[in-house]
């Protein structure tokens, strides 16, 4: 737990939560970062190599975005450690145990991310009756199946243009892990004309730089195969995706893909974060000096836990993408019209903008807690 305490500061995090069971091969973190708005939402991700260190910054980044986002919720985060795609039955059995372990901490509501999925949260609720991101079925709005992210993104990408001069009809785009994120995003881009040129996944890249058909890529994905089974098109390394010549390039894969030791590497004018934490800091001060417009994620890619934060209190799928809409355009001209006025990050707006919000949240709070 010692080190849970060596990148807290005065947002948080609230507490810090390890869960494990040997029998099970249960080994689990929760980081609530931050309550002062509201109970913590945050995703539930699955991976072999989560940490205790990549959750917080994963629940910092929940803060910042629900609370740029004006949502009633916290930030927080949650991560399982172990291959999403085990056996059904030992999976659910796993986020099964580690629901129940978490069943009395009612400042965290369950939502999907990576690795997991509206039939995980389905398991969550029926455990715990508590999670977002459920299956229509249930009466959810199921965020990875509507693409409520890509939705945002796309919102966010119509806005950034204009402060780059650049136009979506005919603009290039690579994408970075076209998974949940990543395969909406081209789709919703593709209806303003947006041409996909590269795609990847854990397999490899594709690319084709006359454009790739967005559907039949989606269709090879819904089918359980990878970007490389896409018939036209060259086949790359799955980190050649950073080299490609692009207009936008979107990362929707994991934190810290693009650092300062491959940053040189990509080649493009609009960075859309549909991931989280994807970029280091020193990454991203270096597109800015090269003139790379970069949308961070807590604005860009706020698109998922709009929604949730909808569907959590009893909204429509309608109301949700309308909500989504609103907001994420209303953000990301804030934030760049800050940055042009004042010659800052990106990144620096956006803080200042979600940071002063929660810390005014805070100052409501009895003793000032988080």
């Amino acid at each position: 737990m010692a080190d849970a305490f060596a990148f807290g500061d005065e947002l948080g995090p609230a507490k810090v939560i390890q869960v494990y069971e040997s029998s099970l091969g249960l080994k689990a973190v929760l980081v609530v970062d931050n309550v002062a708005r509201g109970p913590s939402i945050g995703g539930l991700r699955m991976a072999p190599d989560v940490s205790t260190e990549e959750c917080f910054r994963l629940a910092r980044a929940m803060t910042l975005k629900n609370s740029a986002a004006g949502l009633p919720h916290g930030g927080g985060k949650s991560v399982l450690y172990g291959d999403p795609r085990m056996p059904r039955e030992k999976k659910e059995a796993l986020i099964r145990a580690f629901a129940h372990a978490l069943r009395n901490e009612q400042d965290y509501i369950f939502g999907p991310d990576m690795g997991t999925d509206e039939a995980c949260m389905a398991w969550i609720k029926d455990e715990i009756g508590r999670s977002v991101g459920l299956p229509a079925s249930l009466g959810g709005i199921p965020l990875d199946e509507i693409g409520a992210t890509g939705w945002g993104l796309v919102q966010c990408a119509e806005v950034a243009a204009r402060y780059c001069n650049l136009r979506l009809e005919g603009a290039r785009v690579a994408i970075q892990g076209f998974g949940a994120v990543g395969r909406h995003a081209a789709r919703f881009l593709a209806t303003r004309g947006a041409v996909l040129v590269a795609a990847s996944d854990t397999a490899g890249t594709v690319v084709n730089r006359k454009g790739l058909d967005v559907a039949e890529l989606i269709r090879i994905k819904d089918a359980g195969r990878t970007v490389c089974d896409y018939a036209g098109g060259e086949k790359l390394e799955r980190d050649a995706v950073i080299d490609i010549e692009c207009d936008i390039w979107i990362p929707a894969a994991r934190p810290d893909v693009i650092r300062e030791d491959n940053v040189q590497r990509l080649n493009t004018r609009l960075v859309l974060q549909g991931a989280n934490i994807p970029f280091t800091a020193g990454a991203e001060r270096a597109l800015a000096q090269r003139g790379v417009l970069v949308v961070p994620d807590f604005i860009a890619n706020a698109g998922g836990v709009i929604c949730a934060a909808m569907e959590y209190a009893g909204a429509t799928q309608g109301t949700a993408f309308a909500a989504i809409e609103e907001k994420i355009r209303a953000n990301t001209e804030a934030v760049l019209a800050e940055v042009k006025a004042k010659g800052l990050l990106p990144r620096e707006a956006a803080l200042n903008l979600a940071t002063r919000w929660v810390k005014q949240a805070m100052e409501n709070r009895r003793f000032g807690i988080f």
